[in-house]
């Protein structure tokens, strides 16, 4: 079976990186997989929660300071050594059981890239509105420019081809990097496949990060690699 590395960036996530750890080492029975775990600077017992657990990890990372998601991921890209890359939040807002369904359907189809979507799933949370319509303006903007037909660019879990990207060109360090990084794939990729997953979203009382202000930053990542990358 072809290897996965599994890159998981983390922040102050105390609360659930444990379970995380726990789910994802569950599924290795079924997949070949490396965990990259990326500490971005965490002030809470988060990194204590990691370095007792070294045994759960084959690569931790730790970066001296929060220097943002988008850096905490081409961390784990640079280093990452298998075939196939997937990303996996440590929020436990994405079952990471989700990952065994989307190899399945990238060696079925032998496609190149494999996009998840939260509104196509059967059973997902009622989101925000404000976010529903900021994913979906972004997601058509990045559509009309791409060619594509996706339904949510912003689902945390998608599984590539790492020979689809170079990492050490990214150039976003913040929440755009996820536009930057997809605008690369589909450049190069030529079999494009989108499939549903659960989601449970959690609440700003609950640890949520993002906030209406990185749509403009993602905007700004869809353009750039898009005409000038």
């Amino acid at each position: 079976m072809k290897l996965t590395s599994v890159i998981i960036p983390v922040y102050n996530e105390e609360n659930t990186v444990q379970e995380i750890l726990d789910k994802v080492n569950h599924i290795r029975k079924n997949i070949n997989l490396e965990i990259i775990v990326v500490n971005d600077g965490s002030t809470d017992r988060t990194p204590e929660i990691l370095n007792s657990n070294k045994h759960l990890i084959d690569n931790l990372i730790n970066n001296e300071q929060n220097s943002g998601k988008g850096y905490a991921i081409k961390k784990g890209l640079v280093c990452a050594k298998g075939e196939y890359i997937f990303f996996q939040d440590a929020d436990n807002e994405y079952e990471p059981s989700n990952l065994i369904k989307f190899i399945e359907i990238m060696e079925k189809y032998n496609c190149d890239f494999l996009m998840g979507s939260r509104f196509i799933s059967e059973n997902r949370s009622v989101i925000h509105f404000w976010h529903m319509l900021g994913n979906k303006f972004i997601t058509f903007v990045f559509n009309l420019l791409n060619d594509t037909t996706f339904t949510d660019i912003y689902c945390c879990h998608c599984l590539f081809k790492r020979d689809l990207l170079n990492a050490q060109k990214l150039k976003s360090k913040g929440w755009g990097q996820q536009a930057e990084i997809l605008s690369h794939i589909v450049k190069k990729s030529k079999k494009n496949y989108e499939t549903s997953v659960n989601y449970y979203a959690r609440s700003y009382s609950e640890g949520k990060k993002i906030r209406y202000f990185h749509v403009f930053e993602v905007l700004y990542w869809i353009f750039f690699t898009k005409f000038f990358s």
